[in-house]
């Protein structure tokens, strides 16, 4: 066990910059909470910049690793781990988390650099200090095992090709040539209310089919489950969340939890692919989210009545263009995540063939 003040000095502790005083810039603004990291605005006031490479613990205790720099504000401590190694330093940021995030602290009964001063941590040892060069080597094979996961997926889902296609650039650089035209909801889908089980009368987690509620997370699952297949409902549609107008695409067959939500199933087979049907969920909720609220809910038979705007041709809906376009923006979306796992593995590669020709 070791103390955080011993090992890495003093912490120190952001300053107050209230909403209204803060500058817009560059500069990560770092705040409570789990949202986004914590940063909670990009600043450009003269305010006190930490270093990269360290970490940072909120007022609840919850420890991050920052590798970037920032402003804090004075409910957030700062220990400076900025000499050790970047996979040194995240594993003592793991290991800072494990003390801090205990649930002793909330709003009435904040954590502050002082508190972090007084930690002790559990650590790997070699001769009664720190193994920094056994956290060093186990976060980076760790690290190396994920990038391999992710390629194997990038693979796997077809994803590793980003780059566009001369037809998906054109999609782009077109869009704004495309015509929008409304169309009747009803003339473009078949509507139907879901089926109504009740969460005490499911066993989370219990299975392998989603258990959909209105929610905005997770795409709308809130468990995966075993039930009665009589209350199953196909997927490759949209799924619209009656009370919250959440809508997403759900690919697989589902359960959900409310006779409220609805299923909107396109009726041109043409069209009926999963780019498509994530550009159909777009437009629906484009179209008609300001019409909608928990006071004034969607319903089957409000919906008979409205209508979306989609690119069309000839007074029909495109869908070509619909999934060009997806197309395009996916690649566009995943290419700095492929970039950086091709540059991790390479980088893994070359360390295993030095560390090889060095035996």
């Amino acid at each position: 066990m070791f103390n955080v003040e011993k090992l890495f000095g003093k912490s120190t502790r952001g300053k107050r910059l209230k909403s209204d005083d803060r500058i817009p810039g560059n500069l990560p603004f770092v705040t409570a909470g789990e949202s986004n990291e914590g940063v909670s605005a990009f600043i450009g006031n003269n305010v006190t910049v930490f270093s990269e490479n360290t970490t940072t613990i909120d007022m609840f205790g919850s420890a991050k690793y920052r590798n970037y720099k920032y402003g804090a504000d004075d409910h957030v401590a700062v220990v400076h781990t900025e000499k050790l190694s970047r996979h040194a330093a995240i594993f003592i940021t793991s290991a800072i988390h494990k003390s801090s995030y205990t649930g002793m602290f909330d709003y009435g009964r904040n954590f502050y650099a002082k508190d972090a001063d007084q930690l002790n941590i559990f650590l790997p040892s070699k001769n009664q200090q720190p193994d920094y060069e056994f956290m060093e080597n186990y976060i980076a094979e760790l690290e190396a095992e994920r990038i391999a996961e992710l390629e194997a997926y990038l693979t796997a889902a077809g994803l590793k090709d980003y780059n566009l296609t001369i037809e998906e650039q054109q999609a782009l650089d077109n869009y704004n040539d495309l015509i929008f035209n409304e169309f009747n909801v009803v003339d473009i889908f078949d509507v139907k209310n879901t089926g109504n089980i009740l969460s005490r009368d499911i066993k989370q987690n219990s299975g392998s089919t989603p258990y959909l509620c209105a929610s905005s997370e997770n795409n709308g699952v809130s468990s995966y489950i075993s039930y009665d297949k009589r209350y199953l409902e196909n997927g490759g549609c949209i799924f619209i969340g009656g009370k919250t107008f959440v809508v997403s695409y759900q690919e697989n067959d589902f359960y959900s939890n409310d006779s409220h939500n609805l299923i909107l199933s396109l009726k041109d087979k043409n069209g009926k692919t999963k780019s498509t049907q994530l550009y159909l969920a777009t437009c629906v909720h484009k179209s008609l989210n300001h019409k909608y609220s928990w006071g004034d809910s969607i319903s089957n038979k409000k919906i008979q009545k409205d209508t979306i705007s989609l690119p069309s041709k000839s007074n029909h809906p495109e869908f070509s263009s619909m999934e060009i376009l997806i197309s395009a923006i996916q690649k566009l979306v995943i290419k700095d995540v492929a970039q950086y796992a091709d540059q991790k593995i390479a980088t893994h590669k070359k360390v295993v063939k030095s560390g090889a020709e060095m035996i």
